[in-house]
């Protein structure tokens, strides 16, 4: 008689689209739902990084080969914002074999654009929020036509710890930050009961710190003293929390904080 499986295959031959998962803490998401069983696509705008992403994934993972998918999707432009997510979603459900997805995963960021107010401009605002903020909003349009209808399924969005503690020339990312615990809440009432939650991690060693090696590692260094922890997160670690948010199937409109300790320190 075999052990009972509760827990462990919750995620067993469920849909998963994370956009942004070509790297960093989406990559190491769609690891961990690969290894509970998932169907994985995995949408980025660079072709290059996404082709090497899912030959990494497929090498790792040669018994899910066939479970394993890379779309291009570009987030970057106000005016076809709409109709790419569109186009994302409908390839989406074609390579997964038609059937709805269980669960959206939103991870895609570009560079952290501090911005000091006497830099501000009304451009500056809305491209900083263009790929952060205003994209997994307007995903949530198309959840109720290509995600299954269940509280079982899920959408989950990345913020980040600048929504509860303020540093100089954040503001801008910071108003975007925390208005990311507001679009969790509202949209897991316009959704329901498709469950929407949100993950706010806090300095996570990877290649969106756009510096030289040697810069980067003292940066590192220096971040992890004010952490509990005594160091920063590694994307592998963060991603738990995203698998959290997509098992867990009482958790709603709630935002996970995964900061090593930062927030008290």
């Amino acid at each position: 008689m075999s052990d009972q499986k509760k827990y462990t295959n919750k995620l067993q031959g469920s849909r998963v689209l994370i956009i942004g998962g070509s790297s960093g803490i989406g990559f190491c998401t769609a690891e961990a739902c690969l290894e509970h069983g998932a169907l994985v696509t995995v949408a980025s705008s660079n072709a290059s990084k996404l082709e090497a992403a899912v030959a990494k994934l497929q090498a790792s993972y040669p018994s899910a080969k066939s479970n394993i998918h890379g779309l291009t999707v570009d987030l970057s432009k106000p005016d076809t914002l709409e109709s790419e997510l569109q186009t994302l979603f409908e390839r989406t459900i074609h390579a997964m074999g038609g059937e709805r997805l269980d669960h959206v995963v939103f991870t895609a960021g570009d560079a952290l654009a501090t911005m000091p107010l006497a830099d501000m401009t009304m451009e500056g605002i809305l491209k900083a929020g263009q790929i952060r903020f205003f994209a997994p909003l307007m995903a949530a349009k198309f959840i109720p036509q290509y995600v299954r209808n269940s509280r079982e399924s899920s959408y989950t969005i990345t913020t980040g710890s600048i929504s509860e503690r303020p540093m100089p020339d954040w503001s801008v990312i910071g108003s975007f930050a925390g208005g990311h615990h507001s679009m969790v809440r509202n949209l897991a009432l316009d959704l329901k009961p498709i469950r929407v939650n949100g993950v706010s991690p806090g300095v996570v060693d990877t290649d969106l710190w756009r510096m030289p090696k040697e810069e980067k590692d003292r940066l590192m260094e220096q971040m992890g003293k004010r952490m509990a922890t005594g160091m920063p997160g590694r994307p592998e670690d963060v991603a738990e929390s995203f698998v959290c948010c997509i098992r867990d199937y009482n958790m709603d409109g709630a935002v996970i904080r995964t900061d090593g300790g930062s927030l008290f320190m």
